[in-house]
């Protein structure tokens, strides 16, 4: 592996992480924001059972349909990922290597 594979690998790997970072980040803001809207909702409605059901039942559907999407994502795009590296490594060792051509036979010479 030279240099430049390194560096590329690194990137790669680099920007991967950011991008969990950032989406896991997303994930917990915006399930966070959903659980304040919960509450203050519950809590300005006074006590009403039904309407406190509701509210939950929406929240909670919410949060579990955000972090399920991520995650689900999230292991299909690694899945793949592999599944790429692995098709490329599998290529790149079945592939002969580069040889140079035989050189060309001297042109046979007339007896005369």
């Amino acid at each position: 592996m030279n240099q430049d594979q390194v560096v590329a690998m690194t990137a790669d790997t680099q920007l991967e992480r950011t991008r969990a970072r950032y989406g896991l980040l997303a994930v917990v803001a915006s399930n966070l924001a959903i659980v304040v809207v919960a509450i203050v909702g519950v809590w300005r409605l006074g006590g009403d059972k039904s309407v406190i059901v509701g509210i939950l039942t929406a929240a909670f559907t919410a949060v579990s349909s955000m972090t399920t999407a991520y995650l689900g994502i999230k292991a299909i795009s690694n899945t793949a990922k592999s599944l790429a590296l692995a098709q490329q490594g599998a290529a790149s060792a079945s592939t002969p290597p580069a040889s140079t051509p035989p050189a060309a036979a001297p042109p046979a010479q007339r007896a005369g």
